[in-house]
């Protein structure tokens, strides 16, 4: 019984710590550029970083691109509003970005329709290695579009649908398998006690003696 319990133990940590690799694994997305009027939309940056590169300094600007080019957020040690920015502004940006700075996204709060526009997003990373400095930059582009009311989109919905039908597959599809292990293990287990058993069943005289040898 305990062998059982340990089993399952080993099972359910490997579970676990598959499901936390795929939560570590960094998709670049393009932004949704449709937003509604009175909601909120998320401006989406991503710049996945290789494992080497963890340790970077990360620098951020938004900017929106109108007749003129202004900074509207940054992310400099922390994420803030700039000092300067235009009243229109203050209040209605937050920061949405991950910890690991992979995800540098921003968020609009209470969409109107002056909102449409271009918007870029700048992400630098500063690396420090032994010998030189080296930094990298990538500029993404948004072009958004506020409407009144959603549009329907069917393509979104029929991904999104499929989305959460793999993601069931897959975990029942892993629930087989540790259920088909535990079984198979238990099995193995069984044969090996009743070998165990008819070998202990075996007269002590049979044991010693197992029959007159062989004559030619």
């Amino acid at each position: 019984m305990a062998t059982h319990m340990r089993l399952v133990l080993h099972l359910l940590l490997l579970f676990i710590f598959a499901v936390q690799e795929v939560r570590l694994v960094c998709v670049d997305v393009a932004s949704d550029t449709e937003a509604i009027v009175g909601h909120v939309m998320k401006l989406t940056c991503i710049y996945c970083m290789k494992r080497e590169e963890i340790s970077a300094e990360t620098k951020v600007d938004w900017f929106f691109i109108g007749e003129d080019k202004r900074k509207i957020y940054q992310y400099d040690r922390e994420p803030q509003v700039p000092k300067d920015v235009e009243m229109y502004w203050k209040g209605r940006l937050t920061w949405s970005g991950s910890k690991d700075l992979q995800d540098v996204s921003i968020s609009i709060l209470n969409v109107t329709l002056k909102d449409s526009g271009t918007y870029r997003c700048e992400v630098s990373r500063f690396f420090e290695f032994d010998s030189f400095k080296h930094s990298t930059i990538k500029k993404t582009t948004i072009d958004l579009k506020v409407k009144m009311k959603a549009s329907e989109d069917i393509t979104a919905l029929y991904s999104e649908i499929m989305m959460y039908v793999l993601l069931v597959f897959l975990t029942f599809w892993l629930l087989v398998e540790m259920i088909y292990c535990y079984r198979k293990i238990s099995k193995s287990e069984e044969q090996i006690q009743d070998t165990e058993t008819d070998y202990l069943a075996i007269p002590s005289e049979n044991k010693e003696n197992p029959g007159p040898a062989a004559t030619e």
